[in-house]
């Protein structure tokens, strides 16, 4: 599914630029018919990481409960799990 390589590659783009935290949540959140596609557990899981991810933002890496790399990695393990359960649909 395209949307879900236009989230990769934002995805690997925010690992280069981590100011665009927002701009990267916005895209995610906004991507209705890949979340249409995938059981509902997908978005729930999604929007918790994206929520946590641009609380992360806020704060200095030290300053802040969870890693915004660890959430960045749990994000591309997101994107593998959709890619895998898209493709035995």
């Amino acid at each position: 599914m395209d949307a879900l390589q236009t989230l990769q590659t934002a995805l690997d783009r925010l690992r280069s630029h981590p100011l665009e935290v927002h701009a990267f949540s916005s895209q995610a959140r906004g991507q209705q018919a890949l979340l249409a596609a995938l059981p509902p557990r997908y978005g729930d899981v999604l929007h918790d990481l994206l929520d946590r991810l641009e609380s992360s933002a806020l704060f200095s890496e030290e300053s802040c409960s969870f890693s915004q790399s660890g959430l960045l990695d749990n994000l591309q393990v997101w994107i593998d799990k959709a890619r895998g359960q898209l493709a035995a649909d």
